[in-house]
């Protein structure tokens, strides 16, 4: 995802989105200027950079909704100006102003198929800005004679995406020439206008709070046209396995090979996986690859072992280690130091990060057991997600379909993914031989069967909303934007866990502007506070921690 691979990406402009092995296209690392660039190439950079700014704001959101571990003692500590300067750089000194150039070149020869792939992540980048930060610069970014653009208000921003999205489909059904390296549909245009369609839905959803007379009519028309992303038309960016630039293989597997240690696993996701409804999730062992069969017995390996659960958690709260099975992770905003636990601590699985498949067999890594080298996705919009918006559209807005069956429709297309994406990777024999497809097909209807019988027992909506958001959170492994939306829309699901510290700060609503947009910028001002809320979050303040 670094320099070396974007340029060779750049030069090479053919890339083959079915295989997406680059083992063998990582050997030159020539840079390519914007003069020399074609809209291939330039298109071939876009997307490249665009996964690096998903994964990272991807980050921020899976950490903060305890789906992934999050260090230091307070959200302040962990979130400072000076955090946000690469995804904002690379949003705009990247991705957009390399649309923009896009745009300017592909016009001029009817790349009508390049401008809708462009304009499509476009829309998802301007998007994401909002939910991430707020207020941002639109239309007097890109000017390269103002160093100084002023914001424009996240409504006008989301409007702008929203008529991207409108254009991109214009762009797929024209009369075109030229055909792009598309590195996720690899050129199929009626999943991308798929795609536009359910971005659309993830727009009116988002501003259901502020407009729900808008957002009820916008999704039942979109639910009435039935082009929403269906089972098969997943959008996820595809990493690859190259020894020659460990920069192409998935971030989680490289922070975690070939040395063990890197990033803790979230001891309450973990808990929910494995403990929390008396049996495994189906895809426990697909998410997580544990190094060790039992938990620490020892404070050097493990302080919170002999310490006393924090007094200020609530009963039942999960402390330390979830259950006693070795899910060896960390608690929310623990800022102890680290243990020499490197070959003992839970490690990403073959999904989404394309480790190890845990086939109760634990085991310290070594260099020589790779797993899928790496190559494994970033699940950026999956078909499941779309029952569970819709699931949250049905019950909060009374739009079509059933919150129940949408949500167990949500959880099955998930569950299924999972292994059937895994079963694509060099850990597939070992998957089989853990487990046949019917036994996989016996856990996850024993899943849905428990879910819809919760559903059933549920007394009130905020129950159900409760557990229709719990179900989409667990799918959101790797899928951090989704999870942040959602629990700031919803406040759910809610009970999660605190920092270590009893007054461990405030949750972010938005994030910190970058410095290098505050410090640098005549018309820019950092917010006052984490209080500080994108447009369609009127929730009130301390809704959720």
């Amino acid at each position: 995802m670094k320099k070396y691979f974007v340029h060779i990406l750049l030069i090479l402009g053919v890339l083959v989105v079915s295989s997406c092995d680059f083992d063998e296209l990582l050997d030159s690392p020539n840079d390519i200027t914007l003069s020399s660039a074609d809209a291939t190439s330039l298109l071939n950079r876009i997307q490249v950079n665009f996964a690096d700014f998903y994964y990272t704001t991807s980050l921020f959101g899976g950490r903060v909704t305890r789906i992934l571990h999050q260090a230091a003692d307070t959200y302040e500590i962990s979130y400072q100006a000076v955090t946000m300067n690469g995804v904002w750089n690379n949003a705009y000194a990247n991705i957009l102003n390399d649309i923009k150039n896009l745009k300017e070149l592909a016009a001029a020869s009817n790349f009508r198929r390049h401008l809708g792939i462009a304009k499509t992540l476009e829309a998802y980048v301007w998007m994401t800005l909002v939910d991430v930060f707020g207020d941002v610069p639109l239309s007097e970014a890109l000017d390269p004679s103002n160093f100084n653009p002023k914001v424009d208000n996240g409504a006008a921003v989301y409007q702008a995406a929203l008529a991207l999205l409108a254009s991109a489909r214009e762009d797929f059904t024209a009369t075109s020439i030229g055909t792009p390296t598309d590195f996720f549909y690899a050129n199929n245009y009626t999943r991308w206008i798929r795609l536009t369609n359910t971005l659309e839905l993830r727009y009116h959803l988002n501003r259901r709070l502020i407009d729900s007379g808008g957002a009820t009519s916008a999704i039942n028309a979109l639910i009435a046209g039935g082009n929403l992303l269906q089972e098969g038309d997943d959008f996820y960016f595809r990493y690859g396995r190259s020894a020659n630039d460990p920069d192409s293989r998935h971030p989680w597997f490289s922070v975690q090979f070939p040395q063990g240690g890197g990033h803790y696993q979230s001891v309450f996701f973990m808990w929910h996986l494995t403990e929390a409804k008396g049996f495994d999730d189906p895809r426990a062992k697909y998410y997580f690859y544990r190094q060790v069969a039992a938990n620490p017995t020892s404070e050097a390996e493990a302080r919170c072992v002999n310490e006393f659960v924090p007094f200020h958690y609530p009963q039942g709260m999960p402390w330390c280690m979830p259950g006693e099975r070795g899910y060896w992770g960390r608690d929310h905003l623990d800022p102890q130091g680290i243990p020499p636990d490197n070959n003992r601590r839970t490690l990403y699985g073959i999904y989404p990060a394309g480790v190890l498949f845990d086939n109760n067999a634990p085991a310290s890594i070594t260099a020589s057991t790779p797993g899928n080298g790496g190559a494994g996705i970033l699940p950026i919009m999956l078909a499941s997600y779309v029952d569970f918006m819709r699931a949250e559209a049905a019950l909060q807005l009374g739009t079509t379909g059933s919150p129940k069956d949408l949500m167990v429709a949500g959880a099955t297309k998930h569950i299924n993914f999972v292994r059937t994406w895994s079963l694509t990777t060099t850990e597939a024999a070992k998957i089989r031989a853990f487990q046949s497809d019917a036994d996989y097909a016996a856990d996850r209807d024993r899943y849905t069967a428990h879910i819809s019988a919760e559903y059933d027992a549920a007394a009130s909506n905020i129950d159900r909303m409760r557990l229709i958001a719990r179900e989409y959170w667990i799918s959101l492994y790797g899928g951090g934007n989704e999870a942040y939306n959602l629990y700031r829309r919803t406040g759910q699901p809610d009970n999660m866990q605190p920092g270590q510290i009893p007054n461990f700060g405030r949750f972010p609503r938005t994030f910190p502007y970058p410095d290098s947009h505050v410090n640098r910028n005549a018309n820019a001002q950092q917010k006052p506070s984490f209080d500080s809320k994108v447009f369609w979050d009127n929730n009130p303040d301390g809704f959720i921690n």
